[in-house]
């Protein structure tokens, strides 16, 4: 008779973790760890099959040689979608997969919620109700307007399909491009600087590579049309900081919403905090009331593959890296 299967949960709170865990599968073992640092020992002890882990205190720090060292399980569970943090690992020894598309709705309803910000002037409506000053007024349409999505991965997806009941003409790129529901066009992601002219609005979803690495920097900014806005739920390292930042003083981009940053959390001293007409979000698009239980859900329904023998789902491909 095969040994129960051990399980790792590793996250800053466990124990509602491990009752799921339990009441869906009573006869694996079941072990918690609640820290970076204590990791290493836990993976040397008790040597888990599958180790369900999310980033819950930063990236720097992230025990990462530990979980795919000699000790380290057969599958790694990331309860969140990117997977930067995990760098380069064998796909022959340690399976990946990670919880893309369950946030991916209020992702795309960020992105759009944003747009939305800006050419309703929302600032300048509290601006002036704060003053009691009544003035004419216009705001800016988005239907009949061009939006390019740059990755359209699950959240990719999500927006188009919201932007397309805007009225939005909806143009994008990924990696393999191919015709997609809602989508008027799909390019290859090679063909990013044709695209970028006719862009009004730019909502960037690409995850974090070596190839998206810097994908838009001060040529591709200037590439862009007057006064483009623009949303960045991807990760931080994608767009170059000091080139968006520029595009932004200088009115080239007209408006910006920035949920992600090179470096997190966003430094006190950051000029970006005074940068004008851009919103800051603490890496927050994607968290909602339910959040980590949907994450967890996922991962016990791939987990009931895993142990019935069928292909699980949402793995990782380390060459791309999503």
């Amino acid at each position: 008779m095969p040994d129960p299967l051990r399980i790792l949960l590793h996250n800053s709170e466990t124990s509602a973790l491990k009752a799921k865990t339990r009441a869906s599968f009573p006869d694996v073992i079941v072990e918690e760890c609640r820290s970076y640092t204590d990791l290493p020992d836990h993976l040397h002890r008790f040597r888990p099959d599958v180790v369900y882990t999310v980033r819950f205190d930063g990236t720097p720090g992230y025990p990462r040689e530990a979980l795919f060292g000699r000790s380290g399980p057969d599958w790694v569970a990331n309860g969140g979608a990117g997977i930067d943090l995990f760098g380069v690992w064998d796909h022959a020894k340690t399976n990946v997969t990670n919880t893309a598309g369950v946030a991916a709705d209020m992702m795309a309803e960020f992105v759009i919620g944003a747009f939305l910000h800006f050419t309703l002037d929302v600032s300048g409506l509290q601006a002036d109700k704060a003053q009691r000053h009544w003035r004419a007024r216009t705001v800016r349409p988005i239907n009949g307007q061009t939006l390019l999505i740059v990755g359209l991965g699950q959240t990719g997806r999500a927006i188009a399909k919201r932007a397309r009941a805007f009225g939005m003409t909806v143009i994008g790129t990924r990696a393999r491009p191919q015709a997609m529901e809602h989508m008027h066009e799909v390019h290859a992601a090679s063909d990013l600087h044709k695209l970028l002219a006719r862009a009004d609005f730019i909502a960037v979803s690409t995850p974090l590579t070596e190839t998206t690495r810097g994908l838009l920097g001060t040529e591709e900014f200037a590439l862009m049309k007057q006064g483009v806005i623009l949303a960045d739920v991807s990760r931080g390292g994608v767009i170059n900081g000091d080139a968006i930042r520029a595009a932004l003083e200088s009115g080239h981009v007209a408006a910006a919403a920035l949920d992600v940053f090179e470096t997190e959390p966003l430094p006190k001293d950051s000029s970006f905090w005074s940068t004008l007409n851009t919103l800051i979000s603490p890496h927050a698009s994607s968290v909602f009331h339910g959040w980590e239980d949907a994450s967890f859900d996922l991962f016990l329904k791939n987990l009931g593959n895993w142990i019935e023998g069928r292909p699980l789902f949402n793995v990782v491909d380390p060459k791309r890296g999503y």
